[in-house]
């Protein structure tokens, strides 16, 4: 497997495009599976299920239609994202237990930095307790999860929220989701750099995906 880091922002068509080839050449059997760590400049997608009245300021940043699954959500520096391009049907062909091992990764990925990532049920992307707040508890955002699968080749994938402007947020609903919020490391108080966090991603990969076979 094939493991790319961008050091400088990449523009979400170059990826899109990228990402388009690679899954071809997957399916083709003519490159290796990919996982892709870059940050974009600030922007939004809107996935298949997105609410045109969730994008609360269309003028803010550009936004660019995506194929993967889910709502709205925000793209830009000091976010991780990772795009994850693998052969699912030598992964036994399970989508949705596609999406759970990347919750698990990024679940993992989190306590190398002692944060326990969650999942809610209903909600997806990995969420963190804050505590006590009012009538209930505080929950916020920390990761999201959107993947798209062409000929059981995924790709899209996951956004870890390391230090992004946590403002840049509010001109969507994250996710459709309007009662929590979101985070990040930094926010919480640990102040990783991306390189760190690219370690963890990587040390964590094979606790969760096993090389597939030939």
């Amino acid at each position: 497997m094939e493991w790319r880091i961008s050091d400088n922002p990449v523009p979400y068509p170059e990826a899109v495009a990228f990402m388009e080839q690679r899954v071809a050449a997957i399916h083709a059997g003519d490159a290796p599976e990919c996982v892709w760590l870059l940050e974009h400049p600030p922007l939004y997608t809107a996935g298949t299920s997105a609410d045109p009245r969730d994008l609360l300021s269309p003028d803010r940043f550009p936004v660019y239609p995506s194929g993967r699954g889910g709502q709205y959500t925000y793209h830009g520096p000091g976010q991780r994202v990772a795009y994850v391009m693998l052969n699912l049907k030598k992964r036994d062909g399970d989508v949705r237990g596609y999406v759970r091992a990347l919750e698990e990764w990024i679940i993992r990925t989190l306590a190398r930095f002692q944060v326990k990532g969650e999942r809610r049920d209903g909600r997806v992307g990995i969420w963190v307790d804050r505590g006590p707040s009012g009538s209930g508890r505080r929950e916020d955002k920390i990761a999201a999860i959107g993947v798209r699968v062409r000929h059981w080749v995924s790709f899209h994938g996951i956004a870890l929220n390391v230090e992004p402007d946590l403002s840049h947020f509010s001109g969507i609903v994250p996710c459709g989701i309007s009662q929590h919020g979101v985070t990040s490391l930094w926010d919480l108080g640990l102040t990783p750099t991306l390189e760190e966090v690219d370690c963890a991603l990587m040390a964590t990969w094979d606790e969760v995906f096993a090389p597939c076979g030939d």
